[in-house]
């Protein structure tokens, strides 16, 4: 029997938290063909795709900047900070308007499904794997039942992830 990773307890202690608080709701989206959610509460607005203003050295995955009611905000397509291939533009494409400690960012995401409760018996820990997301960014896995099917819905701590140094949108701590 292995050892249990910070990790693992750590989504293990959200997952029980969330049981604790009760139903959540979640914001999904698709991107390939993975459903994630993100916390509802998080998300300012939903927009249709329109091309931003490249901003130069800055990651690939950045795709620039939109002018939002005299706000600059920074796009960032999910789909190439996850390494997918073949990422298309299409009248589904669209980006998601975040509020995250404080700042607002866009995300680009291939389509936003719906707005889903999920109690915590529905959510459990995330497993360890090695993905297209680091594991820390994910809370738990959403399982959403409708008739004999159920589908997934991973579940992102989309302000941990759009927080985290390697991402570059938030300015620098002051030491």
């Amino acid at each position: 029997m292995s050892a249990i990773t910070a990790t693992e307890n750590r989504n293990v202690a959200q997952a029980a938290a969330t049981a604790a608080q009760g139903a959540r709701e979640y914001l999904s989206f698709k991107l390939g063909a993975e459903e994630y959610g993100i916390d509802i509460l998080k998300v300012q607005e939903i927009r249709g795709y329109e091309n931003p203003t490249r901003i130069a050295n800055t990651a690939d995955f950045i795709k620039g900047v939109v002018n939002l009611r005299g706000v600059i905000v920074p796009i960032v397509d999910m789909r190439v900070r996850f390494g997918l291939a073949d990422v298309q533009y299409n009248s589904f494409t669209v980006v998601i308007i975040l509020n995250i400690a404080n700042r607002t960012v866009g995300m680009v995401v291939d389509s936003v499904s719906d707005v889903l409760e999920l109690g915590g018996e529905q959510i459990k820990p995330a497993p360890e794997f090695n993905g297209a997301i680091d594991a820390a960014y994910i809370t738990g896995l959403g399982t959403i039942k409708s008739g004999d099917a159920a589908r997934m819905l991973i579940l992102m701590d989309i302000e941990q992830m759009m927080t985290a140094p390697d991402m570059g949108l938030m300015d620098e701590p002051v030491h």
